[in-house]
């Protein structure tokens, strides 16, 4: 019988200490809840204002370009739609250049409440960049090289 392998707890704790993709994950999941409980009083989180947002163009983008810029799958971008349009923020329709396809739009509620919200989004995104060296441009730099 073999001895079962082992990792020493050593690597553990090096693991923990520099692995880009834990640290990643962890800003992430703080800045999101920062973002949501600013965004608590528009009822959406970080994620849903994100959304919203990217539909924020001068045509009507495709679910494709969402998910794209979202870099999301498109089954988890229309599971993240269904409870906006339920909410009558966006609406979703057929592409008339491409019936298999659908395009995304901000309703005039939906545009409504992004201007509600913006400005909160502002303040909050700024203290978040104060806090940071360089005002957050190296990580923004590093994070798009990453992307």
């Amino acid at each position: 019988m073999s001895k079962p392998l082992q990792v020493p707890y050593a690597a553990t704790l090096h693991v923990k200490d520099t692995c880009l993709c834990l640290h990643a994950q962890r800003a992430a999941r703080a800045l999101a809840r920062r973002f949501d409980e600013a965004l608590r009083p528009f009822d959406l989180t970080s994620g849903q204002f994100s959304l919203l947002m990217s539909l924020n163009r001068p045509q009507p983008p495709t679910m494709g370009s969402v998910a794209g810029l979202l870099a999301m799958d498109r089954t988890t971008l229309t599971a993240n739609l269904k409870p906006l349009e339920r909410r009558g923020l966006l609406a979703i329709s057929v592409d008339p250049g491409d019936r298999r396809s659908r395009r995304l739009t901000l309703t005039s509620m939906g545009m409504a409440l992004l201007a509600r919200a913006l400005p909160v989004w502002t303040r909050t995104h700024a203290d978040v960049e104060a806090s940071l060296p360089s005002g957050g441009d190296a990580l923004r730099e590093g994070l798009l090289a990453l992307a």
